[in-house]
């Protein structure tokens, strides 16, 4: 009997020790590719963008406009705006993922998951996905020192899992706990480290040279990395997600599409733009939230000190009687 105990004993220990390994295989190749990106973005840092574009007509630049943010706008200098020195490498893997990538595998998925499956179940799936995301965004806020946003994250999370039936209903919104986003490229910016130039990977949204360092690092946050690898992860649910995501905004899409001119330095601008909005909005909730905080402090502070002051008044008073 307790040799049949410890034959199984060890059978268990084997496997776990066999998962860990496998794990811990996983996490060193996801390091080899930060790695890998950080040296890329160093040697690109010295590099010059490449000023040989196609001239416009004055009908075309016209129209182009839209496209390209004012640095008032973005809230960035002119350099960082179009930092995009690997620009001859972007253009032909964002060629690859829209021509070919897009129209012949997410576009038919997409349309073919737009007739299965109902709005309102997508719209749930959406839920779903944003529910899975929240340790990646709690660790970040707490890094950020968006302490309340964190709790804030742990509230969602904890009423959508449960009566939001595993985050499928987003039922936290209804008491006033709306979401928000946070990751590790987000998190750089926040403490200043800057972007770096302009990256387009096959298969992966658009990204910067930090926020590809900071995309690598948050699939170790994915929970489905503790039972894959965390690239496989990745890689399972950001292509469910993104079909998902193109099956609820395929007018968008093809709206952008027909409006641009020049649909790479579209894509390019509006993420620059809106990645910079998102870092002066999270340092904006940072500062707002601290400064609730000293400023609960003083006023406590002083209170106290008012109660004692009045205490030792009319002590002064009683003895004087």
């Amino acid at each position: 009997m307790v040799k049949n105990m410890v034959t199984f004993t060890n059978i268990r220990l084997s496997k776990r020790s066999s998962f860990l390994s496998a794990h811990a295989l996983s996490c060193l190749i996801s390091a080899a590719v930060v790695v890998a990106i950080s040296c890329l973005s160093l040697s690109g840092c010295s590099t010059h963008a490449d000023s040989s574009r196609r001239a416009y007509t004055p009908a075309e630049e016209a129209a182009l406009a839209s496209d390209f943010p004012s640095p008032r706008r973005a809230g960035l200098g002119s350099e960082a705006l179009d930092y995009d020195p690997w620009e001859s490498f972007n253009e032909r893997t964002f060629s690859f993922n829209f021509n070919v990538l897009d129209h012949y595998a997410l576009k038919p998925a997409a349309e073919a998951w737009t007739r299965a499956v109902p709005l309102a179940v997508r719209h749930g799936l959406a839920n779903m996905f944003d529910n899975l995301a929240m340790p990646r965004r709690f660790v970040n806020k707490i890094l950020q020192g968006r302490l309340p946003g964190a709790g804030e994250e742990l509230a969602r999370f904890v009423l959508n899992s449960t009566v939001g039936v595993a985050g499928f209903f987003d039922v936290a919104v209804r008491v006033g706990l709306h979401k928000s986003d946070a990751d590790t490229g987000q998190t750089l910016g926040v403490y200043g480290i800057k972007p770096g130039p302009y990256l387009v990977l096959p298969v992966l949204p658009p990204l910067t040279a930090r926020d590809a360092v900071g995309y690598a690092a948050d699939s170790f946050m994915d929970p489905l990395s503790y039972f894959v690898s965390p690239i496989l992860a990745d890689i399972g649910r950001s292509a469910g997600y993104t079909i998902n995501e193109r099956a609820n905004h395929m007018t968008e899409y093809d709206d952008v599409e027909d409006t641009s001119l020049d649909l790479y330095a579209a894509v390019r601008n509006g993420f620059l733009q809106r990645r910079q909005k998102s870092i002066s909005d999270a340092i904006r909730d940072r500062d707002r939230s601290w400064w609730i905080r000293t400023n609960r402090f003083d006023e406590q502070t002083e209170s106290t000190f008012n109660d004692n002051q009045q205490i030792q008044d009319s002590a002064v008073v009683k003895s004087s009687e």
